[in-house]
């Protein structure tokens, strides 16, 4: 992950959205830009939850990150922790909150309770928000005219073309991930267009 996020920064990326403390650690002292950690929790019914507790905001900062990205979503919170205690937490300790949200009333109430920031990370991965295959540019748009603090664009955005518009409706930074990052899911896009032309042309 330390070398990626290199060759990332070499290629000219500002920034490195990066999970859990070792790999933060790792990267940090590799890179110098700035480093969005999260710190991935699983819950107890098999859910996967973004630095959901003041805890593991702090296992983050403590790795290096200066920026860190919470579950901003409207789902339960573990350990009774609110959304604003959770905020509070984080930017006590020197960092930057960054809510990933899946909702434009969830982007509300996170820049209500003092998020710096608020992104689309999680739209079409909760029941709040609709399934969809391209980047939600409505949920970015609508933020960025809604909300009053800095808007970033995150899920879904495979290509050069999808985070240019991402900018356009309005976002100020885009994290692109698995795009870039995931070579198995890279490759099986490739394969199922080229079995696609396949199958039309047999």
């Amino acid at each position: 992950m330390a070398a990626m996020a290199e060759a990332a920064v070499q290629a000219g990326a500002v920034g490195i959205r990066a999970n859990g403390p070792a790999n933060i650690a790792a990267i940090r002292a590799r890179v110098s830009v700035p480093i969005l950690g999260i710190n991935k929790l699983i819950s107890a019914d098999g859910t996967t939850l973004i630095t959901p507790t003041c805890q593991s905001a702090l296992d983050a900062i403590k790795a290096g990150a200066r920026l860190i990205a919470f579950d901003g979503t409207d789902r339960p919170r573990r350990r009774g922790e609110s959304l604003a205690e959770l905020i509070r937490c984080i930017k006590d300790n020197g960092a930057a909150a960054l809510a990933d949200v899946s909702t434009l009333e969830e982007g509300r109430a996170a820049a209500r309770a003092g998020a710096d920031a608020v992104g689309t990370t999680l739209s079409g991965y909760t029941a709040s928000s609709p399934r969809q295959e391209e980047p939600d540019f409505a949920l970015v748009e609508a933020l960025a005219r809604e909300i009053g603090v800095p808007v970033f664009a995150e899920g879904r955005i495979w290509t050069p073309a999808e985070a240019a518009r991402a900018l356009e409706h309005g976002a100020d930074f885009v994290v692109v991930g698995t795009a870039i990052t995931n070579p198995a899911a890279i490759t099986e896009r490739f394969v199922a267009a080229m079995r696609a032309v396949g199958r039309s042309s047999g």
